[in-house]
């Protein structure tokens, strides 16, 4: 299926703080409340999360959203070799709410940007670095520690090998659709490879089409090492208001999100029959969710 159309941002360009320019975009109105959203990867850049993130806009009279591209995704690639690492998306972080004169902002955060978010504000926990956050909603964090990656890694190559994929990926080959649209074969090729992340893997469908900087995305897990942010005190360090949504088929462990939710104290909602991409999967779920968190905040 093609994916929906993404409608024109308010306002885009790119940042002027920061060593590498990075790609912004603005939608809703100006002067509402803002909330800045974070997309995964690493090395990915924030479109592929449009429209369906857009409705997160929509609620308590209209919110203004702020996205941008992480250094080294798409619109914000680099020449330069020097590796990519946490500690320069943190930075960034901290230059892209500074441009955008964000104090104490909610961060609307997904899957590695999830990660990105806590990481963040641990270090503005720890007085390393500024602003300070006021909140944080965590769309299915990446795993917290080392070892739940590895268990996500596996489970998320047993899935694409699985039967029903595998089938899928068979019927796309005998369709002739590469030579009759090859757009529509691009886009089918695509879902199939994210298929493993969803709880049924015939739902990966209306998805915007996305590409991960392999580069990058080494570089920055790499930076990370034999990480543990439950054992070595940075989740317990952060003290700000904090909603973690987690699928409950994701293959992403739900327990990385539970233990997180216990040392943050965080409001934890766990999503039934939904894997890791929640605003395709169960929207009015997931959106019920933050819209109820954001009500609790003052001028959220």
């Amino acid at each position: 299926m093609a994916p929906r159309p993404i409608p024109a941002p308010t306002a885009f360009g790119v940042t002027g703080s920061t060593d590498v320019p990075l790609h912004w975009a603005r939608y809703g109105p100006s002067g509402a409340s803002r909330l800045l959203v974070l997309h995964g990867g690493p090395g990915a850049h924030h479109d592929y999360l449009l429209p369906q993130l857009l409705a997160l806009g929509d609620a308590a009279g209209g919110r203004e959203l702020i996205f941008h591209d992480q250094r080294g995704g798409r619109r914000s690639r680099t020449t330069d070799q020097e590796p990519i690492t946490w500690q320069t998306q943190v930075r960034d972080l901290a230059s892209v709410m500074g441009e955008f004169d964000l104090a104490r902002p909610t961060l609307v955060a997904y899957s590695w940007g999830a990660l990105l978010a806590i990481l963040y504000a641990a270090e503005a926990a720890g007085a390393r670095i500024s602003p300070a956050v006021g909140a944080l909603v965590l769309i299915d964090p990446a795993p917290i520690s080392r070892q739940y990656r590895v268990r996500f890694e596996r489970e998320f190559a047993r899935r694409q090998s699985s039967p029903d994929v595998e089938r899928m990926r068979a019927a796309l080959a005998k369709s002739n659709l590469r030579e009759i649209d090859p757009e529509a074969y691009r886009q089918r090729n695509f879902e199939l490879s994210v298929a493993g992340y969803f709880a049924d893997p015939r739902s990966a469908q209306d998805l915007t089409p996305f590409r991960v900087s392999a580069r990058v995305q080494q570089s920055v897990w790499e930076s990370l090492g034999d990480f543990d942010l439950a054992a070595d005190g940075r989740l317990a360090a952060i003290r700000v208001p904090t909603l973690i949504v987690h699928g409950r088929q994701d293959p992403i462990p739900i327990a990385s999100s539970e233990e997180a939710a216990r040392l943050m104290s965080a409001r934890f909602v766990p999503l039934e029959e939904c894997g890791h991409v929640p605003y395709v999967e169960q929207p009015g779920p997931l959106f019920s969710a933050i819209d109820a968190f954001l009500r609790d905040l003052p001028q959220a």
